[in-house]
This record gives structure tokens, C-alpha cells and sequence, in this order.
């Protein structure tokens, strides 16, 4: 393997424990909610890596996450949805940020991915109307969604501090105005 390859196979394994322990340990969750900053390493997989690696890594960390640390039954679908949520990192954030990209990007996962889809998972797992469960997601999605603006914009600004790569803070300049 080369050796810039393995450099980023290391990385994206660090953000993927970074996400079980954010999202596992240091969030409120409960069976329909979850409020935290587990999307932090899987925005920065896909600022960094692209949509392929992000997408891998958010399912990788879903799948790990649900096998080691339980909150509740393991599901499919929120592993599907956690894939599809690093995709749309990758696709959106990669080599570009701007306001109106993290914006778009934050709007299609908190309102497409979580507030639609995993209502919808919930509703399957829990015999939960999907229409019941829309309130209490609404809320998860109202207070998330300007959180996770500023700080995904916050970390664009940043990410050359991650990255260890003398041209990306030359990058950075160029892609975040």
C-alpha cells in the first residue's frame, strides 16, 4: 500500500472513532432523537476524502457504532441513511465551501436524511406513526440545523489545520470565499 494511502486510511479511522465516541457517548439521545456533534468527523471525511471515503466511513461508523455500543436495535436503514449522509458531505463539501454549499448540504441531511428518512426507519422499527414522530424531529432539526452551519463553516475555514498539508491553507484561501 502506498504510503499516502495508508496516511489517509489511518486518518479516516481516527474520524470514524471520533464519530462512535461523539455520537455514542457524547450526545442526548432517545429513541426517535438525537442531538450531538457526531456529524463533525464525517464532515471533515468528506471535506478531506471525498464522497467514496465519507460514505464508507459514516456506514463503517454506524455499523461499529450499533454493534459495540448499542443505544437501541441495530437497523439497516440508519446505517443506509449514514452512508448516504457521508455522500452527500463528500459531494457537497469536497474542495469547495461555501456558505450556500454547507447550507445546501446541511438542509438535505437534517430535512431529506433525518427529518424524512430516519422518521421513517423509527416509524418501521417502533411501530410509530411516521406523522406522530414529525414534532419531536422537527425540534432535533430546528435546533440542529443552525449549529451544524456555523460549525461546518467554522471547520471549512479550519481545515487546513487537519489536513497536514502545506497547500491546503493555500487551497482553503481560494475555495472558502
Amino acid at each position: 500500500m502506498e504510503k499516502n494511502q495508508l496516511k489517509k486510511l489511518v486518518q479516516v479511522a481516527v474520524l470514524i472513532s471520533a464519530e462512535i465516541l461523539l455520537s455514542r457517548f457524547l450526545s442526548i439521545s432517545t429513541f426517535n432523537m438525537k442531538i450531538g456533534f457526531g456529524f463533525l468527523p464525517i464532515a471533515l471525511a468528506g471535506m478531506l476524502y471525498g464522497p467514496l471515503w465519507a460514505g464508507g466511513a459514516a456506514a463503517l461508523a454506524d455499523l461499529l457504532g450499533a454493534t459495540l455500543f448499542p443505544i437501541g436495535p441495530y437497523f439497516p436503514g440508519f446505517t443506509l441513511t449514514a452512508g448516504l449522509t457521508g455522500l452527500a458531505y463528500g459531494l457537497l463539501l469536497y474542495k469547495k465551501r461555501t456558505w450556500l454549499r454547507i447550507i445546501l448540504c446541511v438542509a438535505a441531511i437534517t430535512l431529506g436524511f433525518g427529518l424524512c428518512l430516519n422518521s421513517y426507519w423509527i416509524s418501521l422499527l417502533y411501530g410509530k406513526g411516521f406523522i406522530a414522530l414529525l414534532p419531536s424531529r422537527l425540534l432535533q432539526s430546528a435546533v440542529m440545523t443552525p449549529i451544524q452551519i456555523i460549525l461546518l463553516r467554522v471547520l471549512s475555514k479550519r481545515i487546513y489545520l487537519f489536513s497536514g498539508m502545506p497547500e491546503a491553507a493555500e487551497a482553503e484561501n481560494l475555495a472558502v470565499h
